[in-house]
């Protein structure tokens, strides 16, 4: 079924960020509890999948052709991996939170090729599945 609301700039990059700030948290937040740590990596596991439907849903909205909104939503994920390969070049953040950028890097980079791979794939949909006529329409509808 596709999806019916209306595109959405600020949704899939504020997910992105609460994900990536959320784990940054757990690894180098300071002196952290185990329970502290394994609850915030919970926490960012669970804002991951859903920044992955929230993808899904951006991805597969009605309009049959790339939108201004959409390479908003590219800029910003590729803006976040510039920021956290940024962040894993520095000398001074710690090796963890070096790893942990490396990985959300990375992270943002697929994101970025996952929305572009469904963003077209949905648009190929549209392109296929024709819109029934306004006969047909008429016909089904009791008068």
């Amino acid at each position: 079924m596709p999806e019916r609301r209306k595109a959405r700039t600020g949704t899939v990059s504020g997910l992105a960020l609460m994900t990536g700030a959320t784990a940054m948290a757990a690894v180098g937040g300071g002196h952290h509890s185990v329970f502290a740590t394994i609850l915030l990596a919970l926490l960012a596991l669970g804002m991951a999948h859903a920044f992955t439907v929230e993808i899904q849903r951006q991805a597969h909205r009605r309009t049959g052709r790339w939108d201004r909104h959409d390479v908003i939503n590219i800029a910003l994920l590729a803006g976040w991996a510039f920021v956290a390969l940024t962040i894993a070049a520095l000398p001074y953040p710690s090796f963890s939170v070096r790893v942990l950028s490396l990985l959300l890097t990375f992270s943002y980079t697929a994101a970025c090729a996952y929305f572009v791979a469904e963003r077209r794939r949905a648009i190929a949909g549209a392109v296929r599945a024709p819109a029934p006529s306004a006969s047909v329409m008429s016909e089904s509808s009791p008068v």
